[in-house]
């Protein structure tokens, strides 16, 4: 019998074009699997054969595993101390491991033990493969469709096949066998039996690399494409800034009479490409990224990081674009939420905050309408700035003495020592609404302003009721309300 492996090993490795080891541990695998089916548990079994002489032998093992982690799989591990009682040296990770009869080799053997190594072989080809194709380092590989399945096309690159599902080909793209098709490489699924690359043409990366691929300046450092979005197979915006004065960064991606970007746009089905500049400063760089709008005016809010833009009626279509894909492409470029709105929308919400402000003013710091109006055209947006801002700009203000100064900052820091107080006393009785995973006291504050102070009640909330009561993406709310309601189902698991 051990002639017969030998012999065996030798054919295979010639036949495959492989090395003697990686038949060696394939057949070592086919046998484990022959000695395992002698049990009825979930046995480990690890068979060694010698190289030299062909002799096998086999070994049932048990994993030693901390006494605190308990036994996973029973039929696999032990626990320390009992492992110790008969190995006093043994630690955590070894293996305790007791001969096994050798299985009897034989013509059936033989020939099921060479089906396991053929299949092992196919799969260390098969990986062999893949690692070539990684170690090229290529994002962007070209193939032929060799065939579709339910879809997706699978593309042969090379010696490998890929897989290009329908999600990721371009909106109404055909492709047929035959076709030579372009495309990202998204991922490498290891796990998957079939296909392990993974192919897009609608990610924003693909854009990318085919303009570095059509620039030559990119790749000489001189021009770098910061951004990109897309609406696949209809517009993209990319943004791009130049690290040479002497480079228009626009014209260049552009190219000669329009070389450069209209290979881009043929080879993704006539997409529009919009090339903007990117700016460090977030408005200018949304300005640019809403083109062709004019902008008349910007707001940036910094902390719900977004931009209130004001355009007049003529630029209202374009910035907003057919279906709001301007507007949406531009937001996606930027990382802004970007509102539009015209100046007489502009003005209402002006005027709403403004008078929410008075109100706040004349409330917190008992003043009169008067008061609250100049401290408002003074640029304070809150009791903060009164409460704390050098004393040198209130005194600047001609219309307060220094009494009304120094009144109106200690009416103003103890109103906001009482919302202090107010506030610690709401999280305190919402202590139950703090163990909700990404729950924040400033949140749990808001929705104990609104009565919520329980599980139950915020569980109860609709996902538009505590979007609007938060503030927050409709998304997170739904995330938080079915964190709220798992209690009521951990008696049904």
């Amino acid at each position: 019998m051990s002639r017969e492996i030998l012999l065996l090993v030798d054919a295979l490795a010639r036949e495959k074009n492989v090395s003697r080891e990686v038949v060696f541990e394939a057949l070592e695998g086919a046998l484990a699997s022959a000695m395992k089916k002698r049990f009825d548990q979930d046995a480990d079994i690890r068979v060694a054969v010698d190289r030299a002489t062909g002799e096998h032998e086999g070994f049932r093992r048990w994993l030693v595993v901390p006494d605190d982690a308990g036994l996973q799989e029973p039929d696999r591990q032990e626990l320390l101390t009992d492992a110790q009682e008969s190995f006093p040296d043994i630690q955590v990770g070894e293996y305790i491991e007791e001969p096994v009869e050798p299985v009897e080799f034989g013509r059936i053997g033989a020939q099921a033990a060479k089906q396991a190594i053929l299949q092992r072989i196919r799969d260390a080809e098969r990986e062999q493969m893949l690692n070539d194709f990684l170690e090229r380092g290529e994002t962007i590989v070209s193939g032929t469709v060799k065939r579709m399945d339910k879809g997706d096309a699978i593309v042969e690159v090379g010696k490998i096949e890929a897989r290009l599902p329908r999600s990721e080909m371009i909106p109404k793209e055909n492709l047929r066998l035959g076709d030579r098709v372009r495309a990202w490489v998204l991922r490498i699924d290891r796990a998957a039996r079939g296909q392990q690359v993974i192919l897009s043409r609608t990610a924003p990366e693909f854009i990318k690399q085919l303009f570095e691929n059509e620039v030559p300046e990119i790749e000489q450092g001189l021009l770098e494409i910061k951004g990109a979005a897309r609406d696949p197979g209809v517009r993209a915006k990319i943004a791009v800034i130049a690290y040479d004065n002497r480079i228009d960064p626009i014209g260049t991606c552009v190219g000669m009479r329009g070389s450069r970007v209209t290979a881009v746009r043929n080879e993704l089905g006539g997409e529009q490409v919009d090339i903007v500049l990117w700016s460090e400063d977030p408005a200018q760089f949304v300005i640019g990224a809403l083109a062709p709008a004019n902008i008349e005016s910007i707001l940036v809010d910094e902390d719900r990081h977004a931009m209130d833009v004001v355009v007049d009626e003529e630029n209202l279509p374009k910035a907003i674009g057919s279906r709001g894909q301007n507007v949406r492409l531009a937001s996606d470029l930027t990382g802004w939420q970007i509102n539009i709105m015209t100046p007489e929308e502009s003005e209402n919400r002006q005027a709403q905050e403004r008078d929410q402000l008075r109100a706040v003013f004349m409330e917190k710091l008992d003043v009169d309408d008067e008061v609250a109006e100049i401290l408002i055209d003074e640029g304070f947006t809150g009791l903060e700035e009164i409460a704390y801002v050098p004393i040198a700009e209130l005194q600047e203000i001609e219309a307060f003495d220094e009494d009304t100064i120094n009144e109106l900052r200690s009416r103003a820091r103890n109103a906001l020592l009482t919302e202090a107080i107010v506030q610690e006393e709401r999280v305190e009785s919402a202590q139950d609404l703090l163990n909700i995973e990404g729950m924040t006291a400033e949140l749990v504050a808001k929705l104990s302003a609104n009565g919520v102070n329980t599980r139950d009640d915020l569980a109860d909330l609709a996902t538009d009721e505590l979007a609007e009561m938060a503030e927050m993406p409709a998304e997170r709310a739904a995330e938080f309300i079915m964190a709220a309601r798992a209690h009521w189902f951990e008696g049904q698991q």
